[in-house]
């Protein structure tokens, strides 16, 4: 399956991208680290590099019928997008979809959730992904109709969008 959002380019990740994945992931982590720990820029670094691998471990031995994408813009590298399209023969699974600070608030995430409600609706598929209670993105995914459908220890929520 392929999505066409304007300008965004999609290409499935390779061995080499493993250090730009870890700082998408990291850009992720940044505020957090700087509120909740004491830690130097060394430590901070060992944990998200850490965190990182396992996450990237995980993912690639559990979802294995998914794709991986680096989201690309004017050949920039601008983000990730972690995508299961028959996730347990049930409908999309977002696994993961992340943009670096420069990128967000660029309607760029909106435009790639747009284009994955528009082949999962072709599809007659529900969408689903899983939000921390607290990601700002979350007011994004109620715009675009997910609805929370559970909650795993108060802070996850997994959302999902269906077709009408």
């Amino acid at each position: 399956m392929e999505l066409h959002i304007k300008d965004i380019s999609l290409r499935e990740i390779q061995e080499s991208d493993l250090p730009v994945l870890c700082k998408i992931y990291g850009s992720t982590r940044t505020e957090e680290l700087e509120k909740g720990t004491d830690w130097n820029e060394e430590q901070k670094q060992f944990f998200i590099e850490h965190q990182f691998t396992a996450q990237h471990e995980y993912y690639q031995k559990n979802y294995i019928d998914a794709k991986f994408y680096i989201i690309e813009k004017e050949n920039a590298i601008i983000g990730r997008l972690y995508i299961d399209y028959f996730f347990e023969k049930k409908g999309f699974r977002i696994i993961d979809i992340t943009l670096l600070p420069d990128w967000r608030k660029k309607d760029i995430g909106s435009s790639i959730l747009n284009e994955i409600i528009k082949k999962a609706s072709e599809c007659k598929m529900k969408v689903s992904i899983h939000v921390e209670s607290f990601n700002p993105a979350m007011n994004l995914y109620k715009r675009l109709g997910f609805i929370k459908i559970s909650e795993t220890n108060g802070v996850y929520h997994l959302m999902e969008w269906s077709p009408k």
